[in-house]
């Protein structure tokens, strides 16, 4: 319990994958000489390969704690904020003063920086690692220093049909709801014959049970969302995400009330404080939460708040090596208010023989990890995808 943080060091990835995020470039999308593209679907950038920061804590005692910032893009520059900002006041205290770390990083960055953006990426892995640490010293895993386990299991949504015609992504679908799954979400940035041509093909192959969602990546404005997904309805969609831009609150209360079905919202928000309006307006039935934009104890924070309003939490995952997965899960699995976890199969299955962990996704479900804190850690060899900033 006397155990105090003497060493915090900084792991910015990047690792090379055969076809980049969300599936086949559009024609005539070439990367830039950073390896960064634009799909033209929602003008958001990527990469081509994938990208994380992890954080290594280490205690007085030499127990190590291990989390991840949201390092999709850049992740030097969440690195640069830890280390010109962040590390020097973590130094030196007790991991078990956590969730006072996390209010504290918070504080510094109120007119300094920004509550939300790069600076609360870097505090989001940094608060991780702080809890693997703990749950290690005080030898428990993360869900019990939450309060206590309600699913030993956690179902989950398929995220993602990469295929290149519409055809070959119902056939994707149906192919996993084949293997035991029975939700999925396809991707509108990709739907290159338009979302209801989309829809249309995936429930033809998959059947009249299966849930379908739709992720329409912040593409609409709140009239157009509305008209959209009421034709998606037609073909029994489960939930439409982020059907109008993410700043946009008056057009998300405007849609969450003017169509039956369930509205998901807020990947890309990070605190309580941009979700409370949200909530407040009615913008949505689902919360999305992303662990490596909040931390364990923001995103704690936010599904308690989301509670109080009646909302599910469906908990995004991003594009990581699983450590902030693990995280992810460890909190989903104390929440009352769970409903399912993203599943990134083209990330998750290529990325998780990077750590040691008994993490698994399958037959529908995630597994929790086994053993004390987040039971997830690097292994050496994904060390070696380091980014040489020289």
């Amino acid at each position: 319990m006397n155990a105090t943080v003497t060493a915090i060091e900084l792991f910015p990835l990047r690792i090379p994958r055969d076809e980049p995020y969300l599936g086949p470039l559009e024609e005539a999308n070439r990367p830039n000489e950073k390896g960064y593209i634009v799909r033209p679907g929602n003008r958001t950038v990527y990469p081509v390969f994938d990208q994380t920061l992890l954080v290594k804590v280490v205690a007085s005692d030499g127990t190590v704690g291990w989390g991840e910032c949201f390092g999709v893009v850049a992740p030097q520059i969440a690195k640069t904020v830890l280390e010109e900002l962040l590390i020097p006041f973590v130094i030196g205290r007790s991991p078990h003063d956590v969730e006072r770390i996390y209010e504290d990083l918070y504080d510094l960055q109120r007119v300094r920086g920004h509550f939300g953006g790069y600076a609360l990426d870097a505090i989001a892995g940094l608060d991780m690692a702080l809890w693997d640490l703990r749950g290690k010293l005080l030898n428990q895993p993360v869900w019990q220093l939450l309060g206590g386990l309600r699913h030993e299991r956690l179902a989950v949504y398929v995220s993602g049909l990469p295929g290149g015609t519409k055809e070959e992504r119902a056939a994707l679908g149906k192919g996993w709801i084949d293997r035991g799954f029975s939700a999925l979400k396809f991707a509108a940035v990709v739907a290159d014959e338009g979302e209801v041509a989309e829809i249309k093909a995936i429930r033809s192959d998959v059947g009249p049970t299966p849930k379908i969602l739709a992720d329409l990546h912040w593409r609409y404005t709140a009239l157009e969302a509305v008209r959209l997904i009421e034709r998606l309805s037609e073909f029994d969609l489960y939930l439409a995400e982020a059907p109008v831009a993410p700043e946009d609150l008056a057009g998300q209360a405007q849609v969450a009330r003017s169509v039956k079905t369930r509205i998901g919202l807020g990947e890309e928000w990070r605190t309580v404080h941009e979700y409370l309006p949200r909530l407040q307006a009615r913008c949505m039935d689902v919360i999305q939460p992303e662990m490596a934009h909040t931390g364990i104890t923001g995103f704690r924070r936010i599904c308690e708040l989301a509670q109080a309003f009646h909302c599910q939490v469906m908990p995004h995952a991003t594009i990581n090596i699983g450590i902030a997965q693990a995280a992810s899960l460890h909190v989903a699995a104390t929440l009352a208010n769970f409903a399912m976890h993203e599943y990134q199969h083209t990330i998750f299955d290529r990325n998780k023989q990077y750590i040691r962990s008994t993490m698994d996704c399958r037959d529908g479900y995630f597994s929790l990890p086994e053993g004390t804190g987040l039971g997830a850690e690097p292994t050496e060899e994904v060390l070696s995808f380091v980014i040489n900033e020289d």
